[in-house]
């Protein structure tokens, strides 16, 4: 399987000197849009993890109880763009503390995650949650419900789900934020 506008595999290993975070904001659709277009994005890929299955499918995340989350690995290179800029994107792209949904979709696989490839981006992505809640709480917003945690298993989703949005320009995305800005 290639990615639709780079023609890259989507199975490729992390080039080195390459970090990966995996991100689920909601619809994976509209998340994985936000990342592509960020230079020194080498790829994206939109997947599930977090749950308690094996290479589950969509049907079963969706209509099952596999607690997977519809999530987004970005691959990038760290030299072009730094974390803190892909937090920023995240952050800011989806509202965090609307538990397990965003907008109108609701569900377990809708709940916001960060999963972290190391300790070091693990320490990065809470203290930026730290930053953001400070912002939120000040705009009168509930608590950040995001998972933060090392990354489980990423399973790769089906073809058709990988870069959605270029290929139906006009496809559903029910991605909002806050409104909120994080300075970093």
């Amino acid at each position: 399987m290639k990615h639709f506008l780079s023609g890259i595999d989507l199975s490729s290993d992390t080039p080195t000197d390459f970090n990966e975070i995996i991100f689920g904001a909601g619809c994976f659709w509209g998340v994985e849009r936000k990342f592509w277009v960020l230079e020194g994005v080498w790829l994206t890929s939109v997947g599930y993890a977090g749950g308690n299955s094996i290479n589950p499918t969509y049907e079963q995340v969706c209509y099952e109880e596999t607690n997977h989350v519809e999530v987004v690995k970005v691959v990038y290179d760290p030299s072009v763009i730094k974390i803190d800029t892909l937090l920023k994107t995240f952050w800011e792209c989806h509202d965090p503390t609307q538990g397990m949904r965003q907008g109108n979709d609701r569900g377990t696989q809708y709940r916001s995650v960060i999963y972290c490839s190391s300790e070091e981006d693990l320490g990065v992505s809470l203290s930026t949650m730290e930053k953001y809640q400070e912002v939120l709480s000040k705009n009168n917003y509930q608590q950040i419900t995001t998972e933060i945690l090392l990354a489980p298993k990423f399973y790769l989703a089906e073809e058709y789900h990988q870069q959605y949005l270029a290929k139906n320009p006009n496809g559903y995305c029910g991605l909002g934020g806050t409104g909120c800005a994080l300075d970093i």
